[in-house]
């Protein structure tokens, strides 16, 4: 007898996933009806405080004053109670060199929610007085210039001033150095015109020098010596070539001008002034404490000309199109988070995240050098066109009365970790977010694109897909748990932000099961229907999110016990834990994240789509960012 060999394949591999759906669902634990999250009204202040001290904002004006106002500068400013507080110094040991799980060298058991200790943690050096400004929001290079100017005025009254400018040479910031050129007139008029004016101050003294530096994996120098000369300034910013290295290495960059010119400075009786200009947080974060202790040493303030970082998560990803067949790609770059360590899930029900929704500060990194140091955080809050993801299109500012609850916490990471170890409540939260990290376990990162329209290989890539969203399943189920196990310590919570934190990944962990196993019926539903595509010019299929679910047949509820009506039970448990989070915590990075969660549904769909084949053409060079 002739045996039909496709019926026959497609016959055991739906069996076998019958089988493995009916080990899945036994794995889930459904929950009861969601309890109204309460709402503890207090603050994490204690004393009232002024709105100076979390954010300005600072309108822009491209026009170069006829009459210079100086005002008090970051040391009046200074955050004092969310930076760390005073205390010695402690010996330096390097255990790591990703501070903020971009790679860390974490082993994760998975049958367990083990959480890495003090060997994860960076070097660091000890804790300092809070004197800086944490961040003033400017509407675009001109403003920040604008306050840099009034700045440099301050200083400039209490002695020589030597200022270097640092830029990022990552090709995203070639049209940035292009601004600040054409802006630079801007600074030094003003600063000629206070010269001329104040009794103070004398034009003759040369009483500021500038130095253009650039750093990438390296740095290099582009005006001869320190000069005084505008049009030297402008020449020096134009030799600034991109560096394909792909590295920032902020803090190397630094140091290095602080090895080269903190000494001579002192001698001159100079002040040394640092100013970098860059969208990324840098490579090299493990030596924050490091350059800090050197700033404060060599009495050196840091300002920062930066953006927002992504909301709780490393990365960023921006546009490029290449030149030869003018497609696009998207390139992944460092840009947060605003914290230590994260403190949201990286995972997003399929795979690593792919948003840019921002966080309402800047990158902890930079934001700390600069607090610590005396300077100048200036958060250009730019729609930045270039920015690829979810949440790119939206408003990256928030209100400062609804921030005010909502601090990061800019302590040395290791005061931080010390801190959130020593709390039942937010380390449950960090071992979830540590076991649920896709650029931890690389089997966390379902297929999403480009599925093949040939079934045999479909079969194939289903497998691989299918195996791992249970897997992912299984951990999600122990995430729930662990954090089901710390809800009655939730309304204890001194700090508003880890409450958010925890509310969003609650909601996050019963939302992306829904997901998963609505992947699991898509995968089987696909391979049993064998769908053809309609229209000829459409060669992949890929994985979309819906917000119908897809009810499971006749075969599957027998296999599972699970029908449509349960859900929908915990779909709408999950929609409705999302609805907790926008009305607990509104007008936050936390409720616009819950609200794109809740708009994208948990449905999955398989839909026909395209890819273009030039794409896999190895002629074209990605740039590294």
């Amino acid at each position: 007898m002739k045996i039909n060999r496709d019926a026959t394949l497609g016959l055991g591999i739906s069996l076998g996933i019958h089988v493995v759906l009916l080990i899945a669902l036994s794995l889930i634990v459904f929950k009861g009806p969601l309890d109204n999250l309460q709402m503890v009204l207090d603050t994490v202040f204690d004393e009232e405080r002024v709105h100076e001290e979390f954010t300005q904002e600072v309108e822009q004006s491209t026009v170069a004053a006829e009459v210079v106002n100086y005002v008090a500068g970051s040391t009046a400013a200074g955050m004092t109670g969310t930076g760390g507080t005073a205390g010695p110094v402690v010996a330096t040991q390097k255990v790591d060199d990703a501070p903020s799980l971009r790679e860390p060298d974490v082993k994760v058991n998975i049958g367990a929610m083990t959480v890495p200790g003090l060997n994860i943690i960076s070097t660091d050096l000890g804790t300092g007085q809070v004197t800086g400004d944490v961040g003033r929001v400017v509407e675009g290079y001109g403003a920040a210039l604008g306050q840099m100017t009034q700045e440099l005025v301050r200083l400039m009254r209490e002695s020589k001033v030597h200022v270097v400018w640092l830029f990022d040479e990552s090709e995203s910031m070639t049209d940035d150095q292009k601004e600040i050129r054409e802006r630079f007139h801007k600074v030094y008029e003003e600063l000629g015109l206070v010269q001329k004016t104040d009794s103070k101050l004398k034009a003759s003294d040369e009483i500021l020098l500038t130095t253009v530096m650039s750093f990438g994996k390296g740095i290099n120098e582009h005006t001869l010596k320190p000069t005084a000369n505008v049009e030297d300034i402008k020449a020096a910013i134009d030799k600034i070539k991109v560096d394909e290295s792909g590295l920032e290495n902020t803090c190397g960059a630094i140091n290095a001008a602080l090895q080269k010119y903190g000494a001579g400075a002192i001698r001159a009786k100079r002040k040394l002034v640092v100013i970098v200009v860059t969208d990324e947080s840098g490579d090299d974060g493990e030596h924050v404490e490091e350059t800090i202790q050197r700033c404060k040493s060599a009495d050196s303030p840091v300002y920062v000309l930066g953006h927002y970082s992504v909301f709780g998560y490393p990365y960023a990803r921006i546009r490029w199109v290449d030149p030869q067949f003018k497609l696009t790609h998207w390139l992944q770059i460092n840009r947060g988070p605003e914290t230590p360590f994260p403190e949201c899930l990286q995972f997003d029900g399929l795979h690593g995240r792919w948003d840019v929704f921002s966080s309402g500060f800047g990158p902890y990194e930079q934001v700390r050098i600069a607090k610590q140091t005396g300077g100048i955080f200036f958060m250009l809050p730019g729609k930045e066109d270039n920015l690829a993801g979810a949440g790119s299109l939206e408003d990256r500012k928030f209100e400062l009365l609804d921030m005010k609850e909502y601090l990061p916490d800019l302590s040395s990471r290791m005061s931080y970790a010390k801190e959130r170890d020593s709390s039942k409540f937010r380390d449950a939260q960090w071992r979830v977010i540590v076991t649920l990290n896709p650029h931890l376990d690389k089997q966390l990162n379902m297929q999403e694109h480009r599925y093949s329209l040939d079934f045999a290989q479909f079969a194939t890539q289903g497998k691989v897909t299918f195996d791992r969203a249970l897997r992912a399943m299984g951990l999600l189920n122990e995430a729930v748990k662990v954090l089901d196990s710390v809800k009655k310590l939730r309304d204890r919570e001194p700090s508003e932000r880890w409450r958010a934190n925890y509310d969003l990944m609650h909601a996050q962990c019963l939302a992306y099961r829904v997901r998963l196993f609505q992947l699991l019926l898509s995968l089987d539903a696909h391979q049993k229907n064998k769908p053809t595509v309609k229209d000829p010019k459409k060669n992949y299929w890929d994985i979309h999110r819906v917000q119908e679910l897809l009810e499971p047949d006749k075969e599957q509820v027998r296999a599972t016990n699970v029908d449509l009506a349960e859900l929908k039970k915990q779909n709408e448990q999950a929609k409705a834990e999302f609805t907790a989070v926008m009305n607990s915590h509104p007008r936050t990075p936390w409720a616009r994240r819950a609200q794109w969660e809740a708009s994208h549904g948990f449905g999955m769909k398989f839909v026909e789509s395209y890819w273009d084949p030039r794409y896999d053409n190895k002629d074209i060079k990605l740039p590294k960012q």
